[in-house]
């Protein structure tokens, strides 16, 4: 399940209810009968998206119990329920001590580099949220150890491996294959989310489930930013693909150019590949025919009503440059082909309780450490734009 829209929809309908609340705190009077009427259908609509991202969340993590596991499966679920309590206590005092004696027990909850530590349940959903709302790093090679990860690399766009016939008493001819090797860092990054005082202050207020879903959306957008385009010297994007299609034109795309750019990639790699497109890229597209006039994009309803280029997925991501000269403004590829790395246990939260006062809200940092690496080159083509 892909969680994007009902998201934006779920902190659309969370941003009325603060103004509302915000707008009386202001003017120093309680909520009229109508306003109070309204608060409550946000809040009912709010609640319904909630319980549908629950439902999403635990069907990918679904699996058959035994009757003798039950017990141990409940005492896991008190536990999750103890953790969620002991985090929101740290996100509405900023304070990691907390009097409740069963909590305090259950929860490994402590002070790391960049903030809390947060409780494993809580990270788990973060990195979760993540997956369902960023599906470029849902789609690569993820890996969460901790520690360097050494990936020898074989690049077929420069060499090949052949296999030949050979006979008795003589030696196989060796190719001319070089590999080399990439390794995956752990590169310490923040994603900075502000939540509304107001929201903090309610303890009716589900805040957690807030906080969450408002730092993977910063997480999100900084991995797909990062997969996309990367960093020299940090994370590697697949935008730096060697294999590479350049437009005629400065200013359109062509069906050829398209085709193009897709065949470079393998054939045993094309049938898991994908497309992805800034929008305004992805409207161009959107208007290519073919010589019978028919569309090149396809409505793929069996995947909630996505298109389809040439016979692949394909994504829009405000992240992919726009069309002007020297802009890669399409990557296809096979994301597997791409090595993560993010560890759920390196998760940290920060809270910026002053910094922002005057706008009344409070800063909320996710500290994670991710790399990225390209480790099967000839799984990436990207088109870039002529002059």
């Amino acid at each position: 399940m892909k969680f994007k829209k009902l998201i934006e929809k779920r902190n659309e309908l969370v941003e009325k209810m603060n103004e509302m609340v915000s707008k009386a705190d202001v003017e120093t009077r309680a909520l009229n009968e109508e306003e109070v009427k309204q608060f409550d259908a946000y809040n009912a609509e709010v609640k319904a998206i909630d319980t549908t991202l629950k439902i999403g969340l635990e069907e990918r993590s679904m699996w058959k119990v035994e009757e003798e596991k039950k017990e141990a499966q409940e005492a896991k679920v008190d536990t999750a329920e103890l953790e969620k309590r002991a985090f929101a206590s740290f996100i509405r005092t900023g304070q990691l001590d907390y009097s409740d004696v069963e909590t305090r027990a259950a929860v490994n909850f402590e002070k790391g580099t960049n903030g809390a530590v947060i409780p494993q349940t809580i990270a788990n959903k973060i990195i979760e949220t993540v997956k369902n709302i960023a599906p470029i790093y849902e789609l690569s090679d993820s890996y969460d150890l901790k520690g360097k990860l050494v990936f020898p690399v074989y690049d077929e766009t420069t060499s090949k491996i052949q296999c030949g016939y050979t006979e008795e008493f003589k030696a196989l001819t060796a190719s001319a294959a070089t590999f080399t090797s990439k390794t995956l860092e752990g590169f310490t990054s923040g994603a900075l989310a502000k939540v509304s005082k107001s929201l903090v202050n309610n303890s009716e207020f589900d805040i957690v489930n807030y906080v969450i879903v408002k730092v993977s959306e910063a997480i999100a957008e900084f991995l797909e930013k990062e997969l996309l385009n990367g960093t020299a010297g940090k994370m590697e994007g697949v935008l730096s693909s060697k294999q590479v299609v350049t437009t005629a034109s400065g200013v359109a795309i062509t069906a050829d150019e398209l085709i193009d750019t897709q065949l470079q990639v393998p054939q045993r790699l094309r049938a898991n590949g994908v497309w992805v497109v800034n929008p305004d890229t992805f409207k161009a597209i959107a208007k290519l025919k073919d010589k019978d006039g028919r569309y090149l994009l396809n409505s793929d309803i069996r995947n909630g009503y996505s298109y389809t280029l040439l016979g692949n997925p394909i994504y829009e991501s405000d992240a992919m440059p726009k069309m002007a000269a020297g802009n890669a403004i399409a990557v296809f590829g096979n994301f597997k082909g791409l090595a993560t790395k993010l560890v759920k246990d390196t998760v940290e939260i920060q809270l910026l309780q002053e910094r922002y006062a005057e706008e009344h809200v409070v800063g909320v940092i996710g500290w994670i450490e991710a790399d990225s690496k390209i480790v099967q080159p000839e799984s990436f083509s990207v088109l870039k734009v002529g002059a």
